[in-house]
This record gives structure tokens, C-alpha cells and sequence, in this order.
């Protein structure tokens, strides 16, 4: 036998039930404590975006777009297809407008409006 014997109890399986009902509702409340504490709207990471944003919009962002259109027309090239060149393009539209498109998402305040089901059909 070891330093440490447990006890085997005779447990019903009901009180196994409730035992575990009262584990999980802890847990539940702990952790929907936890979920919202970082809600409050910080302005911790303000500068990082800030700087980001003039990154993309700003003379690197340029360069990067032209080094991605440039990429993208010796792969076209080399692949002889315009796909390669298509696709750089793209990527290059989605950096240079990244800033944009993320603070239109995230900062969206329209109402959305009700639907509108037409009758008499």
C-alpha cells in the first residue's frame, strides 16, 4: 500500500450528477467573469494601429505594393499566365485599403435596418 490511500465511497450516480452540475455552474460563473474583463475599451494598442496605418498609407506602403505588382508580373511572366499577375494586384489593393476596410469594420455604428416583408402574396 502506498503513503497515501484514498477511500473508494459509495457514491450514487446522482450525487455524481450534482456534483458535476455544481463544478460546471462554478466554472461557468468564473470564467463569464474573466470573458468580459478585457471589454473596457483600453487605448493600450492606440499607437501600434496608429503606426500601422501611417506605415500602409505612407511611403512604405507604396513600396510595398509596387515590390508586390512587380512580383506579381515576373511570376506572370514565368508561369505565362496573367493569374500570377492578377492575384498580386489584388493583394496589392487589399494592403494599400487594409487600414480602411479594418476601422469600417470595427468601428461600424449604422442601425441596421428592419426587414421588410411584403404582403398581399
Amino acid at each position: 500500500m502506498t503513503a497515501l490511500s484514498l477511500k473508494q465511497e459509495n457514491v450514487s450516480p446522482f450525487q455524481k450528477y450534482v456534483m458535476l452540475f455544481l463544478v460546471v455552474a462554478v466554472c461557468t460563473v468564473a470564467f463569464a467573469t474573466m470573458a468580459h474583463a478585457g471589454t473596457g475599451g483600453g487605448d493600450g494598442f492606440d499607437n501600434v494601429w496608429a503606426a500601422i496605418s501611417e506605415y500602409l498609407k505612407g511611403t512604405m506602403g507604396r513600396v510595398l505594393v509596387g515590390l508586390i505588382v512587380i512580383v506579381g508580373v515576373a511570376a506572370g511572366v514565368v508561369r505565362q499566365s496573367l493569374m500570377s499577375f492578377a492575384v498580386a494586384v489584388g493583394a496589392a489593393i487589399g494592403l494599400f485599403y487594409s487600414p480602411e476596410i479594418i476601422e469600417g469594420i470595427i468601428t461600424s455604428t449604422h442601425a441596421v435596418a428592419g426587414l421588410v416583408l411584403p404582403t398581399g402574396m
